[in-house]
C-alpha cells in the first residue's frame, strides 16, 4: 500500500563549499531512503535548500569583500551544483531567503505569539568587543559549568547534551577571532520550551523504534529544557511580524528558528511551483510519514525543537491553543541521525585544513563510488574514519572486482554467444537456487531501506552479487561451447541476476545503474537525476534563483524482479568501474589534505 512519505534533508550553511562529512550526515542517506520510497511505489517529497542567515554568512561576507546577499548567491549556485552532481533527488533544493520563506517563517511565529509559546525577555547578550556585533551563541565557546567540558558553545555542550547559554560558560571566548565576548542588556523573544515538556514527553514516548543514539540523548534532555531565544541583534535575517519589533532594523528571527522552518516553506513553494497551492498538505497532515535527516549535531533540532514549534503552531502544546494557518501539522515519524565522518579520528575542519570538498571529490571520482562508501562504511551509528586507503579498497574490490566484474563478463559472454539475451531452457537447482536468492533479497534490502539501515542494506545486496560470482565460476559458461543450451541457460540466469541486483543498488549507485540499464538492452530512464533550473522568486519578481527538481514518477526502475526480454540485442559492455590505483591509498590525490596522527 502506497504511502506519502516528506523526506526532510538538512539544510546546508551557504557560507563556504560542502565536504563530504556533510553529505554523509543529510545528503547520500536522505537520498538512498527516497529513492528506495518511489521505487517502492510510495508518493514521496524531498526538500531542503540553503540555509543563508545569520552572523557567519556575515563575517564570511566580509572576508570575501561580498555583501551577505552575494555571498549566499554564490554559495547557493557552488552547492546546489555539487548536490546535483552527487544525484541528490530532491523535488525541490531552494533557500532561506526568499519571500515565501520569509511569509512562512512570519506565519508560523504569528501562532506560536497567538498561542501563548513565545515570550519576550531581557537576557545578557554577547557582542564583539572590537565589532560591536552580536556574537551568536554557536559562536562562543569555552568551559562546560555542569561537565567541565573545554570544547562547549554557547548554546549546548556536546559532550553532555545540556542546553547552556553564553554568559553561563568559563572562560567564554569568541570562534571567531579568540576574544573574550562583551556582554550586555537586550530583550529578545523566546521560545518557551518548557511549556511542551509534557507534550514532548508523551510523544517521544511512542518513538521506541528510532536509532537508540537518537532517542536516548533526546529523552534525556526533555526534563531541563529551558526557554531559547529566538531572535538576534543582527540586520541579515527574516523579519519580526510584531509591533514594537517590526520596525527595529537590528532586530531579527535567530537564524535556527527560520532554518528548521523550511521544511514546511519548501513543500508550501514546491506547491505553489507545481499548479497546486495546497498540495503541500499530503505531506504534511493525516497518514503522512515525515523522515528528518541530519548529523548528530542537529538532533536536539529536530527531535526536540521542531516537534515543539509544530505543537505550538497545532495549539498543542501544554497551554493549548488553536491551530494556526497551517491546520494541524504531522510531528516527526523519525529524526534519522547520522554520526560524524572523520579523518584521523577528527572531525571535518576546513579552517583546518581537514576537509574533502564535495566537488573535488566528485571531479575526481564520480559520485556513486562516494555514495557507496557512505552507505557501506559511512557513519551511520557511529563515528567513522575515512581513509583513503579503505575507499580505494572498497572502489576496487567491492565495485570493481565484485559488481562492476560481474556485470561486464555476463553481458560480454552473452554479446559474444548470442549478441542478445539468451534463452533458458531447462534449469537445475542451481539456477533455481541464485534465482530465489536474488528475488528474496527485494524484501530483505527493502525492509532495512524502510528503517534507514543503509549498511546492512547494502551488504545483502552485495550478497546476492557475490553469489552470482561464485555461480558463473561454479558453471564455467565459458567452457560450455559444445552444450550451447546448458550455456544459454546460465546466461540467462546471470543476466536475470544482473538486472536483479541493479534494481537492489540503484538507490546506492543511480548513476551506474542507469548504464547497466542500458547495457542490458534496456531504454528510457531507469534512475532520474535533479535538474538544475533557474527560477523567479514568487513574491519577489526581480529576484532569480537556481532550484534543484526532478521528474522522479515517470516510468522508471521499481522496486521488484522484473523478467529478462529473450532476445533483446546486447553491445559489448563498457568497465563500469575503473580500478583505483592502490598508491591512492596512502594520501589520496595531490590536492587532498595530508592528515597525521
Amino acid at each position: 500500500m502506497s504511502a506519502s512519505v516528506l523526506t526532510a534533508v538538512a539544510w546546508p550553511y551557504a557560507n563556504g563549499p560542502r565536504h563530504i562529512g556533510h553529505v554523509s550526515g543529510f545528503g547520500v542517506p536522505s537520498d538512498v531512503f527516497s529513492r528506495y520510497m518511489r521505487m517502492s511505489g510510495n508518493r514521496v517529497l524531498m526538500v531542503s535548500g540553503t540555509d543563508e542567515h545569520g552572523t557567519p554568512i556575515q563575517v564570511q561576507a566580509e572576508k570575501e569583500g561580498l555583501t551577505a546577499r552575494e555571498l549566499a548567491d554564490k554559495y547557493n549556485r557552488v552547492i546546489a551544483s555539487d548536490l546535483q552532481g552527487l544525484g541528490l533527488s530532491y523535488d525541490l533544493f531552494t533557500r532561506t531567503t526568499t519571500g515565501n520563506h520569509y511569509q512562512v517563517v512570519q506565519d508560523l511565529f504569528s501562532a506560536l505569539w497567538k498561542n501563548g509559546y513565545v515570550i519576550p525577555k531581557v537576557e545578557m547578550g554577547a557582542i564583539s568587543p572590537s565589532t560591536g556585533r552580536t556574537l551568536p551563541d554557536r559562536f562562543i565557546e569555552g568551559t562546560c559549568p555542569i561537565c567541565g567540558y573545554d570544547g562547549a558553545r554557547g548554546d549546548q555542550c556536546d559532550n553532555c547534551g545540556n542546553q547552556l547559554d553564553p554568559i553561563d560558560l568559563k572562560n567564554p571566548r569568541s570562534r571567531i577571532n579568540g576574544e573574550t565576548p562583551k556582554f550586555i542588556e537586550t530583550e529578545h523573544l523566546f521560545l518557551d520550551l518548557p511549556s511542551f515538556i509534557e507534550s514532548l514527553g508523551s510523544w517521544m514516548s511512542t518513538r521506541t523504534d528510532w536509532r537508540p543514539n537518537v532517542l536516548k540523548f533526546s529523552q534525556n534532555l526533555i526534563k531541563d529544557l529551558r526557554p531559547r531565544a529566538i531572535t538576534r541583534d543582527l540586520d541579515w535575517g527574516v523579519p519580526i511580524p510584531l509591533d514594537g519589533w517590526s520596525d527595529q532594523p537590528m532586530k531579527r528571527f535567530y537564524v535556527w528558528f527560520d532554518a528548521v522552518i523550511g521544511y514546511l516553506s519548501a513543500s508550501v513553494e514546491w506547491a505553489r511551483r507545481s499548479g497546486n497551492d495546497d498540495a503541500w498538505q499530503e505531506f504534511w497532515t493525516g497518514d503522512a510519514q515525515g523522515y528528518y535527516f541530519m548529523g548528530k549535531d542537529n538532533i536536539v533540532f529536530h527531535s526536540l525543537i521542531w516537534p515543539s514549534l509544530l505543537l505550538g503552531q497545532n495549539g498543542a502544546g501544554d497551554k493549548g491553543g488553536e491551530p494556526g494557518r497551517f491546520g494541524t501539522l504531522n510531528l516527526p515519524t523519525e529524526v534519522v541521525s547520522s554520526e560524524y565522518l572523520t579523518m584521523s579520528g577528527s572531525k571535518f575542519s576546513t579552517s583546518r585544513g581537514t576537509v574533502i570538498y564535495v566537488g573535488d571529490f566528485l571531479k575526481e571520482f564520480g559520485p556513486d563510488a562516494l555514495r557507496y562508501f557512505i552507505s557501506v562504511a559511512g557513519p551511520e551509528n557511529q563515528d567513522t574514519d575515512f581513509t583513503w586507503e579503505e575507499f580505494v579498497r572498497r572502489t576496487n574490490f567491492e565495485l570493481a572486482n565484485e559488481w562492476g566484474n560481474l556485470v561486464n563478463r555476463s553481458i560480454s559472454m552473452a554479446h559474444k554467444n548470442v549478441g542478445a539475451i539468451p534463452k533458458a531452457t531447462a534449469l537445475t537447482d542451481a539456477d533455481h537456487e541464485l534465482l530465489r536468492q536474488s528475488k528474496a533479497a527485494f524484501d530483505t534490502v527493502g525492509a532495512h531501506l524502510r528503517r534507514s539501515r543503509f549498511k546492512q542494506a547494502s551488504g545483502e545486496a552485495m550478497r546476492v552479487i557475490s553469489a552470482a560470482n561464485k555461480y558463473l565460476s561454479d558453471q564455467e559458461p565459458w567452457k560450455l561451447k559444445d552444450d550451447p543450451d546448458r550455456r544459454d541457460s546460465v546466461l540467462h540466469t546471470a543476466l536475470q541476476v544482473v538486472q536483479d541486483a541493479n534494481t537492489l543498488m540503484t538507490p546506492f549507485l543511480p548513476h551506474s545503474a542507469q548504464k547497466v540499464h542500458e547495457a542490458l538492452g534496456g531504454t528510457g530512464v531507469w534512475a532520474a537525476q535533479p535538474e538544475m533550473t533557474e527560477v523567479t522568486d514568487l513574491d519577489v519578481p526581480d529576484r532569480s534563483y537556481p532550484v534543484l527538481t526532478g521528474d522522479y514518477a515517470g516510468e522508471q526502475a521499481k522496486w521488484e524482479s522484473t523478467p529478462l526480454e529473450v532476445g533483446r540485442p546486447l553491445q559489448k559492455p563498457t568497465p563500469l568501474f575503473p580500478r583505483l590505483e592502490k598508491e591512492l591509498g596512502e594520501t589520496g590525490p595531490e590536492w587532498a589534505p595530508i592528515v597525521t596522527d
